[in-house]
């Protein structure tokens, strides 16, 4: 992963990725695979067992596993940060999550810090039930972290807007660069047929795809709630969700009291290897967020695979889309809203970019060698102007 080059960065990452899923992992992972050929030498520290450094012979080190308890963790984020800096000192410290990063600030002082805004963790956090004082906790620490960073790296202009209004960085620190994906481990030389035929899914049925965690702000309720108009216009529509968590029991009740048993499959967790093929096997994707989503990596995936995929028009989502069609983008997050863009799609009134087209738009923008590019010009540009105290 090492290679000589004329930027020495120190990437703190929140787990990696073989070993727990999760789109800013599944980001960090891609990332520091691309930035050695973008002219950006790798190091880095992660919540994660010793095969985090077998997989990257030692540039990349698990500090221990995230099942740790929390000050446990944090010493061992401080330790691994410690030793790394002893070892080499970097040009820039790369931060990706602030807690990780928050231990180290007194030992990585004076070197100039980028920092990659995934999104507002602690209002991530509310909106998934956390109580209020561990949500000003997590806010006052992200705030730190953020004082520090010469550049922050947004996911879209929508989270760049929250970076200023809700942390108060000044707009000239501020640099959007979209996520990234490895487009070429999405793009099958394989038909839809194909996909559907050695996944055992039905040949013929129009099938919509939903990659979500299975928590609130996802938006699967409304997804859920949509299929019973879709399945009255398009009685053999087949919507397959893919992915685990705690809402799990609260969807399948809501299928089950919808009589939807036959036209909705909860899939649960999905391996990386068979994912690229499930994204082939649907005519359609569908990302129904109804709050803080700064980019949607799915989006991207699914365009990689050559499969449309419509957004709700929730913070970065439509970004993301709207320079291949700007149709991808639905009225509103309702259920309705949904409901309508389905329909609109399966009976042709809605025109979806071709299988071409979408491979070709997410290759050109969003490829990991066209995003690593893009994030070694701001650490260059975060060198030059030095570190904030």
């Amino acid at each position: 992963m090492s290679t000589q080059s004329n930027i020495k960065s120190l990437q703190i990452g929140m787990h990696w990725f073989p070993e727990r899923a999760g789109g800013l992992d599944r980001m960090y992972y891609t990332l520091v695979g691309a930035l050695p050929e973008a002219g950006v030498d790798v190091r880095g520290v992660v919540a994660g067992s010793p095969r985090v450094a077998a997989d990257t012979a030692g540039a990349i080190r698990g500090f221990g596993p995230a099942a740790q308890s929390l000050p446990r963790r944090l010493m061992n984020a401080r330790s691994a940060l410690r030793d790394t800096l002893r070892d080499q000192r970097p040009d820039v410290i790369s931060s990706h999550f602030a807690l990780y990063t928050f231990p180290g600030l007194d030992v990585t002082r004076g070197i100039a810090q980028v920092s990659h805004f995934q999104g507002p963790w602690a209002d991530e956090s509310h909106v998934e039930g956390a109580d209020s004082l561990g949500q000003r906790a997590k806010f006052m620490l992200e705030r730190r972290v953020y004082a520090r960073s010469t550049r922050l790296i947004v996911l879209s202009e929508a989270f760049g807007k929250i970076l200023n209004s809700r942390y108060g960085v000044p707009e000239e620190r501020i640099c959007v660069v979209p996520g990234c994906v490895d487009t070429s481990q999405f793009e099958l030389s394989m038909t839809r047929s194909d996909a559907r035929r050695r996944l055992q899914l039905p040949a013929g049925r129009p099938t919509v795809l939903a990659v979500r965690r299975l928590v609130k702000r996802m938006g699967l309720e409304s997804l859920v709630d949509a299929m019973t108009r879709v399945k009255q216009k398009v009685p053999d529509v087949l919507l397959l969700i893919a992915g685990k968590g705690r809402l799990l029991e609260e969807l399948q009740a809501r299928v089950d009291a919808a009589g939807l048993q036959d036209n909705v499959r909860l899939l649960g967790f999905v391996p990386d290897e068979q994912l690229a093929m499930l994204y082939r096997a649907a005519d359609l994707s569908i990302v129904p967020t109804v709050a803080l989503e700064g980019f949607g990596l799915i989006t991207v995936e699914s365009l990689a695979a050559g499969t449309p995929v419509l957004v709700t028009p929730v913070g970065g989502l439509p970004e993301a889309v709207r320079g291949l069609s700007a149709s991808l983008v639905l009225e509103s997050a309702s259920a309705d809203a949904i409901a309508d863009g389905l329909i609109s799609a399966f009976d042709g009134a809605l025109e979806l970019p071709s299988e071409a087209q979408c491979r070709k738009y997410a290759r050109e923008n969003f490829d990991r060698s066209v995003i690593a590019r893009r994030v070694a010009l701001v650490y260059e540009e975060a060198i030059l102007v030095g570190p904030l105290q």
